[in-house]
This record gives C-alpha cells, sequence and structure tokens, in this order.
C-alpha cells in the first residue's frame, strides 16, 4: 500500500437530508450537473484528483496544499447557488492510497473540519493554514483548538473568512441551547473508522429531528 502527504479536501451539500425530502428528483439533477459543470472542471483546473464520491459529498486529494486552499476559495464563492451550499474542511496528512482510493487520519480530520464549517464556509487545520497564510490573500479566524470524534488529539482549526458564507444554520458540530422543551434526538453512531461514513448515520439523525419537530 503506498503512502504520500496529501492534501484532503472534504466538502458536503448542507442540509442534504431536507433538500432530497423536499423535491429528490429536482435535488439529484441539480447536483450532478453543478458536479459535472462547475465542481469538476474547477477541481482539474486546480490539479485535482476526486477520489470519492457520496450522495452528499466530495473527497478530493490535492498535492498542493496551496491549490486545495485556492480551490475551495473559489467554489465557495463562484459555486454555490440558491439553496444548495457546501461546507468545506481541509487537511494536510500522511495518507494510504489503495486502488485510486484513500484512507487515513489525513482523510478522517478533513472530514471532521468540514462539520465545523459554516454553511458555505472552509475550515482549514493548523497545518493548512501554517502553509497558505502568507501565500494566499485570504483573511482567517483562529477557532482554537477543537476536540472532534473519534480524533485522539484536540485539532487547531482556522476559519476562512469569505463573504459567500451562508449564515442559515450553524455548524453541526454545535450544541445550542434553549429554555425551551424540546424532544430529543439521540445521533447514531458510525461503527466505521472512516469518518466519511459519519455522513450517513448525521443524515439519518438529521432526518429524524426535522421529523419530530415536523419542520
Amino acid at each position: 500500500m503506498e503512502r504520500r502527504l496529501a492534501a484532503i479536501l472534504a466538502a458536503y451539500v448542507v442540509s442534504y437530508s431536507r433538500l432530497m425530502g423536499a423535491d429528490e428528483a429536482r435535488t439529484l439533477a441539480r447536483l450532478n450537473k453543478l458536479r459535472k459543470e462547475r465542481i469538476e472542471p474547477l477541481i482539474a483546473s486546480h490539479r485535482g484528483r476526486v477520489f470519492k464520491l457520496m450522495g452528499d459529498g466530495i473527497l478530493v486529494e490535492f498535492a498542493s496544499v496551496v491549490d486545495a486552499v485556492s480551490c475551495a476559495a473559489a467554489w465557495q464563492i463562484r459555486v454555490g447557488e440558491e439553496d444548495l451550499h457546501f461546507r468545506i474542511g481541509i487537511n494536510l496528512g500522511d495518507v494510504m492510497v489503495e486502488d485510486g482510493d484513500i484512507f487515513g487520519n489525513g482523510v478522517n480530520v478533513a472530514a471532521r473540519l468540514e462539520a465545523l464549517a459554516d454553511p458555505g464556509g472552509i475550515c482549514l487545520s493548523g497545518n493548512v493554514h501554517d502553509e497558505v497564510r502568507a501565500k494566499l490573500d485570504l483573511s482567517f479566524e483562529d477557532m482554537g483548538p477543537q476536540t472532534v470524534k473519534n480524533i485522539t488529539e484536540p485539532v487547531r482549526a482556522y476559519r476562512v473568512l469569505l463573504e459567500s458564507s451562508v449564515q442559515t444554520e450553524k455548524p453541526r458540530s454545535v450544541t445550542q441551547t434553549s429554555s425551551k422543551l424540546g424532544v430529543a434526538v439521540l445521533p447514531l453512531n458510525s461503527m466505521s473508522s472512516d469518518a466519511a461514513q459519519d455522513a450517513f448515520a448525521d443524515g439519518i439523525t438529521e432526518v429524524s429531528v426535522i421529523r419530530g419537530f415536523g419542520l
């Protein structure tokens, strides 16, 4: 099995379960069109390689961390349309490669960072931030060390400050409190060590919350 250092970009559609519940055929058609006509050409122009497609997500490998962050910024500024938005997380780490697919902690951390991003936003690991802060004309906000699921050590995270961020929904990792009584929905836990598989469990939980409150 090959090992190499890579910048991993993890992108997921915001509120995918809600959009699918409202109009499954239209959501799939729009997402596929957006991928083929705008997202994949943008990735290719930044020398990235898509190594995994999921219903609501894309995992991309870059040899250059500068290319990865430049691609993410262009993606969020130019690609988002109407109510179809993405969260993006980027990590730089050692990965394992087998039959074109990529595994390992480098991928898992990128997926966790995506969950910390704002809708329409980008969240970087500390090592990505250190590599690009003096090379790209972007501003950053230090989010401090973040404790994320199935990652032993806290991950230093930075938010890329983009005017395109959509402030309609909080990151999935944020817990909001209220004095009002409500219905508690326990999250489903994936038994896989692959963070990409957790998106399925998160989606099921999201559907449960939406149905439980009649939204």
